[in-house]
């Protein structure tokens, strides 16, 4: 491939809209360009990696024995509402009507056509353990589109299900399809980690995501020193044990004028009502947090949460609890319907399902029969001090909604608890029955009677792949790209205007070529050398020839890109030396 030829054009700036550097560099270099926000063009060098990307994934679902199928990415209506997705999936659908007023839907993912499919054909344990896998285009209409092609709203997956009669077949499916993933991001060549995942809406009894370590990930995880790692949305609380509450002092409301938030009453706290033992603490405070949730109908429930006073609700693990509805803050108008609520100074007395508001309330597993809390009185600068859970107040339930902090223990007992951040590359899930039992999948065993087919969803962010390559392998001059994936293997370089440097440089490439490697040539006679080596760097190629003024003593340059290291080789050996290096 000619560079003169080649429909490209490099960028000097970066996207004002880049923020993080895989959206710089692939746009910069030409890889990809934005048609509107969350979406993207795949130009010929993008698109030369993304079916690499394909490729080694291909190769690895085909070696555990899974069947590469393709859906239709324009869908109907009625299998997502058999499974109450298309109600579940919220405003993320893209939902449109065909000419005849029909709802339909571009797939966000496709477990009620693959489970529909294997309905049609399949219907006797015999045709089992299956499994199919596609490479498809999938559609959400994210909120928040960011980071160039790693959160888009038209991204291309692989996605994978196993079919089973029993739990002990899915088991060894998604173990499979496990070891099949290890396999995957290892040539791909990814820092990844493999953590316990929560399983969400999708349901189902395990769930394992794989996540490429990067500073700019969207998901945060936690490791131990033994060995524990899980997303933070699927952290376990270690809890204490309840306690005896006989002989503790009762609660008693006191003034705290000016103390809405935790800093000022834990100082109000220590100068008023200093305990004898040690210091206050926001640890010592409950804190009644309240949110709204919109549920997928449209309805809103008010929901209060109640966590320790020196930790704050984490978001995500918020939304991972109560999905598939959404949180909404706690707006002035909610609070005038519901006038009993004292803004900075609620407490539990007022909350909960049979209480006078009806708000349900849930609170931090460390809120245990026989913890002692400082909490709102529900009444203006006024605060409860001694009000002990399980004798003064009981909640509705618990939820795993407060933040995670390094130190934490692990849920294991493996360590403290360190955060690192990582990128969503792949997401496993032990389905069991959900959405066969939706859609009626079942078999007949071999006694003849119809059961359940038991279902795994394995999925692979490809399209996101070639970004998390690109974060994990940079430098301030371009792309690094892992000889696996690169476009090309090498890049050739005339750096001169001379007719004999072109003529050198045509023999070597149609060498290289005879030889088995891909080339990229920059041929371009009216550009100066400075620019085309800026634009090796910015492209990436594992491994560059320079063809030069070294040429008249018979030696060509070889630089590696990822070392920067060159080295001048003869023009004789130059074929081997560098098929040796990419091969």
């Amino acid at each position: 491939m000619r560079m003169s030829q080649l429909f490209l054009r490099t960028l000097r700036d970066d996207p004002a809209d880049a923020e993080v550097p895989s959206h710089k560099l692939l746009v910069r270099a030409g890889y990809v360009r934005r048609v509107a926000p969350g979406i993207y063009s795949w130009l010929p060098l993008g698109l030369k990696v993304l079916a690499k990307v394909e490729e080694i994934v291909r190769e690895e679902m085909e070696a555990i024995g899974s069947q590469e199928v393709r859906f239709p990415a324009l869908l109907p209506r009625e299998p997502y509402e058999a499974t109450n997705r298309w109600t579940e999936y919220g405003p993320n659908l893209f939902r449109l009507h065909d000419r005849r007023g029909n709802d339909m839907l571009l797939g966000p993912t496709h477990e009620e056509m693959f489970a529909l499919l294997v309905k049609d054909l399949y219907g006797s344990y015999k045709d089992l353990p299956l499994s199919l896998y596609q490479i498809q285009t999938k559609y959400r209409d994210e909120a928040r589109p960011r980071a160039g092609i790693l959160r888009g709203r038209e991204f291309v997956m692989k996605d994978s299900y196993s079919f089973d009669v029993t739990d002990e077949g899915l088991e060894r499916s998604y173990q499979a399809h496990r070891e099949a993933y290890v396999r995957i991001f290892d040539r791909l060549g990814l820092d990844y980690v493999v953590v316990q995942a929560d399983s969400g809406a999708m349901g189902g009894s395990a769930s394992e995501e794989f996540l490429a370590v990067a500073e700019i990930g969207e998901d945060t995880f936690v490791r131990s020193p033994g060995g524990y790692a899980a997303n933070v949305e699927a952290v376990v609380t270690v809890a204490p044990d309840p306690q005896p509450y006989d002989g503790l002092p009762a609660a008693h409301a006191e003034q705290t004028p000016d103390t809405p938030t935790i800093d000022t009453l834990v100082a109000h706290l220590n100068e008023r009502f200093p305990r004898e033992d040690r210091p206050w603490t926001g640890a010592d405070t409950l804190k009644n947090v309240l949110v709204v949730l919109r549920h997928p109908d449209g309805s809103r429930e008010a929901l209060a949460i109640g966590v320790p006073g020196d930790r704050e609700v984490d978001t995500k693990r918020l939304e991972t609890q109560v999905a598939p509805a959404d949180v909404e803050p706690f707006t002035e108008e909610d609070f005038a319907a519901h006038p009993a609520l004292k803004k900075g100074y609620i407490g539990p007395g007022v909350l909960g399902e049979e209480s006078e508001t009806g708000i349900r309330y849930l609170v931090d597993p460390r809120v245990v029969d026989g913890t002692r809390w400082v909490t709102g009185a529900n009444v203006a600068g006024s605060h409860v001090i001694d009000l002990v859970a399980g004798r003064d107040f009981t909640a509705d339930g618990t939820i795993e909604a407060a933040e995670v902090r390094a130190g934490d223990p692990a849920p294991d007992g493996s360590g403290p608890l360190e955060l690192a951040r990582g990128i969503e590359m792949g997401h496993i899930f032990q389905l069991g029955r959900k959405y066969a039992e939706a859609l009626d999948l079942k078999v007949l065993d071999e006694n003849g009677k119809l059961v359940t087919v038991t279902m795994g969803s394995y999925g692979v962010g490809i399209s996101r792949a070639v970004a998390a390559v690109v974060e994990s392998s940079h430098d301030e001059l371009g792309i690094v790209w892992p000889r696996e994936l690169a476009p090309f293997d090498v890049h050739v370089v005339v750096a001169g205007k001379q007719p004999e440097l072109f003529e050198a440089a045509d023999r070597l490439v149609a060498e290289l070529e005879a030889a088995g490697l891909d080339v990229l040539y920059d041929d371009r006679p009216k550009v100066s050398p400075g620019v085309k080596f800026k634009d090796a760097e910015l492209l990436g190629m594992p491994t560059t020839v320079v063809v030069g003024k070294g040429l008249a003593d018979g030696l060509l340059e070889v630089k590696d890109r990822a070392s920067g290291t060159r080295r001048d080789v003869a023009l004789a050996d130059v074929i081997t030396e560098v098929r040796g290096v990419c091969r």
